[in-house]
């Protein structure tokens, strides 16, 4: 699958959804490239949805943190949701979860990006019903 970039607005949230390998070359340069442009546009609230997101190489890690960064200088907020069980391992496996803002659903991600309390996800809790329900089914 090669790699898309889609994009719409949910209220106030510009929503970028990744799909395909997120990785070194064009698809860190179209990502880049849609966050600069809704950034420009005045939309500085950004929510990723990582649900059709099949590998992240270390460029693509990388460029989601400069991501964050940009947003967070524009006086935004970048948050990401849908992760697949591999985001969520390398989340937990870079130590990123504790910078990025990681929500369950899209809802959570527009309201807690619109700074409303809403709980973050909980990738330990994630990983261990993840396992409990692997040993259920053996």
């Amino acid at each position: 699958m090669s790699f898309q970039v889609t994009e719409r607005m949910q209220g106030e949230v510009l929503i970028l959804g990744l799909a395909g390998r997120f990785v070194i070359g064009d698809p860190v340069e179209a990502f880049r490239q849609k966050v600069d442009e809704g950034i420009k546009a005045g939309h500085a609230r950004i929510g990723l949805d990582l649900g059709e997101t099949e590998y992240i190489d270390s460029s693509g890690m990388g460029y989601l943190v400069v991501a964050h960064r940009v947003a967070a200088d524009a006086g935004g907020k970048l948050g990401m949701f849908n992760l697949t069980e591999r985001a969520v391992d390398l989340m937990l496996l870079t130590k990123l979860s504790s910078v990025f803002h990681l929500y369950a659903t899209e809802s959570d991600a527009v309201k807690g990006i619109l700074g409303e309390t809403v709980p973050q996800l909980d990738l330990i809790a994630l990983v261990e019903q993840r396992g409990e329900h692997a040993e259920s089914t053996e």
